[in-house]
């Protein structure tokens, strides 16, 4: 089958063999994969992964359970071992011997096919298209921050960036009903925010007022120093970007502020899921470009221009 690889050195289109359906596996026709941050990340040497790329994907279950042949699907990206303390916690995402699809030790869905285990199969609503059930991935990312940081009604959250993930956590805490507001870059970005009622305006007219949430989703270590003068003392800080560089942090603003820091990672898919179909989350005005398989590497090259949101790899 082809498929995008990156080997270290460079991104090739290329022949891999094909995935195989062991015991407990399923292997999934891919029709879309997302290109995603972490993707760029990994180009400049974020995790030292080297194999086929993507972990946003939607397809249609070819090999596996009975249950599952045929159905359309997407699927969580931690390969957990389901053994560990952490697995029999339910935190199998944080399972010390896990996998990661795209990311650690395991090929990734910007392919023909890709093997996923079976208990990480999402049945995609129906009725819900491919091109929103794609972003199911990035937005249970979002909703986690949900799961993590209490957010009441009115809660004043301040999120940074609007890239493609700052997007989909301005709209999810938006809907939890806090007052949000979306400092970004790009006009045309942030015009996508206002026509949902969301707050959002330009770093360089921002006034630098703090807020008791701050959510830190710019993808640059710069990001985080802001994001710190953000937060209110006593609030709390929501770490969405990895990056490969190592900045150096002065974590005494963190102290003296009583500033509590909560590094937000991936989600569960049901809420995801279901925002989706109900049409609460608005995902397709992010799309910026489809790319077919053949050139893939240009998606990851097209992703990184500015501006630019989300890239979808075809087949």
């Amino acid at each position: 089958m082809r498929a995008l690889t990156w080997d270290g050195a460079a991104l090739r289109v290329e022949d891999r063999p094909e995935p195989v359906a062991a015991e407990g596996m399923a292997v999934v026709d891919v029709h879309l994969a997302g290109v995603c941050a972490t993707d760029v990340q990994i180009v400049r040497g974020y995790m030292g992964f080297h194999g086929v790329l993507g972990h946003e994907v939607v397809g249609t279950v070819q090999e596996g359970p009975e249950a599952w042949l045929g159905k359309r699907v997407t699927a969580e990206i931690n390969f957990a071992c389901g053994r560990c303390a952490m697995c029999a916690r339910g935190l199998g995402r944080h399972c010390p011997g896990r996998t990661v699809m795209g990311i650690l030790g395991a090929d990734g869905a910007m392919a023909e096919r890709v093997a996923v285990p079976v208990a990480n199969l999402h049945a995609v609503p129906e009725g819900l298209s491919d091109e929103a059930a794609v972003f199911a991935e990035p937005l249970a990312a979002a909703f986690e921050i949900l799961e993590q940081v209490h957010v009441r009604p009115r809660t004043r959250v301040l999120v940074l960036g609007d890239g493609k993930l700052g997007l989909l956590c301005a709209q999810v805490l938006h809907q939890a009903g806090a007052e949000v507001l979306v400092v970004g870059r790009h006009e045309d970005k942030l015009a996508l925010l206002r026509a949902r009622g969301i707050d959002a305006v330009l770093a360089s007219a921002w006034s630098g007022e703090p807020a008791e949430v701050v959510v830190e989703a710019t993808g640059s270590p710069q990001g985080f120093l802001a994001a710190v003068r953000a937060t209110l003392p006593r609030g709390t800080l929501v770490l969405k970007s990895t990056f490969a560089a190592r900045p150096e942090v002065d974590l005494a603003p963190l102290v003296v502020n009583e500033i509590t820091l909560v590094g937000s990672r991936c989600g569960s898919f049901p809420p995801a899921l279901r925002a989706l179909a109900a049409g609460s989350v608005d995902v397709l005005p992010l799309i910026s470009a489809r790319v077919p398989l053949a050139r893939a590497d240009e998606a990851l090259r097209l992703a990184q221009q500015p501006g630019v949101l989300k890239v979808l790899v075809t087949q």
